[in-house]
C-alpha cells in the first residue's frame, strides 16, 4: 500500500527550506501529538503529520550530503515514536517539547 502524503504542498520543495525550519514545523506536529492523547483521531493525524515531516527531513539531508545531522534526526524520530509506544526511554513531553522550541526561536 502506498503511503498518503499529508503535506502535499511542502512535499517537493521541503528540501529548499533550512533544517531549523524543518525542525520547528515537526515540534508544531509533535506538540499537537502531545495536546491530543485524549482524541484519538487529532492525536492520529498529528502523530502521523509529524513522522512524515522527519522522514522528509531525513531524506533532504541525505540528498544534501548533510549526514552529520542524520543521526539527532533520527533519534528525535525515535525518541517521539517511542513516548507513545510505552516510553521505554522514559521521556518527559515538556523537555521533549523544549528541544523543538529552540528551532522556533531561530527562525
Amino acid at each position: 500500500m502506498d503511503q498518503i502524503i499529508q503535506h502535499q504542498n511542502l512535499y517537493h520543495d521541503w528540501k529548499n527550506h533550512s533544517l531549523p525550519y524543518q525542525m520547528a514545523n515537526i515540534g508544531s506536529e509533535v506538540s499537537r501529538s502531545f495536546k491530543n492523547q485524549n482524541n484519538p483521531s487529532r492525536f492520529q493525524g498529528a502523530f502521523n503529520r509529524a513522522l512524515e515531516l522527519f522522514d522528509f527531513t531525513i531524506n533532504s539531508e541525505v540528498e544534501k550530503g548533510h549526514t552529520g545531522s542524520l543521526r539527532e534526526i533520527c533519534r528525535a524520530r525515535e525518541e517521539f515514536c517511542d513516548y507513545f509506544n510505552g516510553n521505554s526511554f522514559h521521556s518527559d513531553p515538556a523537555k521533549i517539547q523544549l528541544y523543538y522550541d529552540q528551532f522556533a526561536t531561530v527562525l
